[in-house]
């Protein structure tokens, strides 16, 4: 893909974007600030249309090990995924990064904070974390290329999202879920530290448009400590 492919697929994906994000008349209020969260490994950078042409030359690559992920296929379902993506950050629904390798300096994949959630609390609740932060959230969305799997990229983007949901957020619970048939998936989110929740049936469609049941996982703020800790220590294994 030419300079000038690229520079055309992000102006149509901005366009789309804005359109479906912005429709006339309409207005939404974001509690969630684009963050950049950067480590040794990975950096996590604020998704936006600039990254729709390297996310695509991954989506395009080998694709064998993607499994039960969906993954967009073509450039239509790229510019479509990322617009949808920032529509829902618009909307203060989700935070989406795309996910970079440091060493290389290359987009690997993309992650997000999503299905997030304002409680309702009185006034002098000491459960109130401030009107600005979320009460629960899910990491999930994660798909990276085939050269990032299995190493230190996943393991610390996760540690990442976790200390800023629970350390800057300050958030009661964070949610992971999975294809209950993603044995491999299933494995490394219990390698986070995550408690298994049990399995919600007939939950959505799947990436290979069967009926997907989703195991679900959760990690609660009283377990974080011990959860960080385990993380770090495998970051430096």
């Amino acid at each position: 893909m030419n300079r000038l492919d690229s520079a055309a697929l992000a102006r149509r994906a901005a366009t789309k974007g804005l359109e479906e994000a912005t429709p006339e008349g309409r207005r939404t209020i974001n509690r969630l600030d684009p963050v950049t969260l950067e480590g040794h490994y990975v950096r996590l950078e604020p998704l936006t249309t600039a990254h729709v042409p390297r996310l695509l030359a991954v989506a395009l690559g080998a694709r064998d090990t993607f499994g039960l992920t969906t993954v967009p296929s073509g450039e239509t379902d790229m510019v479509s995924y990322v617009a949808t993506l920032l529509r829902d950050h618009a909307d203060g629904r989700a935070l989406p990064f795309a996910t970079i390798d440091r060493a290389r300096g290359q987009v690997v994949g993309a992650t997000r904070f999503l299905d997030v959630q304002f409680w309702s609390w009185p006034a002098d609740s000491p459960y109130q974390r401030g009107a600005e932060a979320p009460d629960v959230v899910e990491i999930g969305g994660t798909w990276l290329a085939p050269s990032a799997q299995r190493t230190g990229i996943n393991t610390e983007a996760k540690l990442l999202m976790l200390t800023h949901a629970f350390e800057t957020w300050r958030v009661h619970r964070v949610s992971l879920k999975t294809d209950a048939r993603n044995a491999r998936s299933r494995a490394a989110i219990l390698r986070l530290g995550a408690r298994f929740d049990g399995i919600l049936r007939a939950a959505r469609v799947a990436a290979d448009h069967t009926i997907r049941d989703d195991a679900n996982y959760s990690i609660l703020d009283g377990e974080w400590p011990t959860v960080k800790e385990r993380l770090v220590s495998r970051l430096h294994q």
